[in-house]
């Protein structure tokens, strides 16, 4: 007796296809949707100290600590020199920085310069910290790329420069620009960081956007500053 092979139902063939495209659809979404997610949790979210606008030292560190985790930064730029002055000794920069990164914070000490003869205090570079960011922008560009120069010499960690020229031709690791302000999202782009100024927001929904903003259109986000975010309430 001949057997004869049962015929294949097309129906059911072309269902199966269909449910193996589906599912190969879904899972290819997924993927980039998780890379996206990576990515943008990977990227620097950064909480700027201006000790101009309110103090931060040992007495208080633990509530900017405590208020950069709960607010997803992961990482601190930390005013330790303003205008001549280094307001910390380099055995309290230790200790700041080792309770930074005992809460998985990483921190770079930002040194605000106002006058071309003001220098790096050079005593910082081994105080524990993962980076120095240069805040130089009221000064003659000669005078920021000699201080540039004078970091990327003889310093091994990370340089971050802040800066309200957006076509700053100097090269840190991180060259964040002052975007925030009515016109300067123009500015938010690949290549820099972004900036979100809690002074320049009316409100917690417009600060939430342009956060948003800098993080997905830009090589992350800084918020400046911790007091002015305090003060808001966001």
């Amino acid at each position: 007796m001949s057997k004869r092979k049962g015929r294949r139902n097309p129906t059911r063939s072309k269902t199966r296809y269909y449910l193996l495209g589906v599912v190969a659809v879904v899972v290819i979404v997924g993927f980039l949707f998780l890379s996206s997610s990576l990515t943008t949790r990977t990227k620097p979210v950064i909480l700027y100290v201006n000790q101009g606008n309110g103090v931060v030292d040992g007495s208080n560190f633990a509530g900017l600590l405590e208020t950069s985790s709960s607010h997803g930064f992961n990482t601190i730029f930390f005013q330790v020199y303003r205008s001549g002055t280094l307001l910390f000794t380099d055995s309290s920069l230790n200790q700041l920085a080792a309770s930074a990164h005992g809460k998985g914070l990483k921190i770079f000490f930002a040194l605000y310069f106002t006058n071309p003869t003001q220098k790096i205090p050079a005593s910082i570079y081994s105080d524990g910290e993962d980076g120095i960011n240069l805040d130089m922008s009221t000064l003659p560009i000669d005078a920021q790329t000699a201080l540039f120069d004078s970091l990327s010499s003889a310093y091994s960690g990370q340089t971050a420069i802040t800066t309200t020229n957006p076509t700053l031709a100097l090269h840190p690791k991180m060259l964040i620009v002052e975007t925030y302000g009515a016109g300067n999202d123009q500015y938010v782009r690949h290549g820099i960081i972004a900036s979100v100024g809690v002074f320049a927001t009316s409100s917690r929904q417009d600060y939430d956007q342009q956060f948003q903003n800098a993080l997905n259109n830009s090589d992350g986000v800084m918020v400046f500053d911790y007091a002015g975010l305090l003060k808001a309430g966001y």
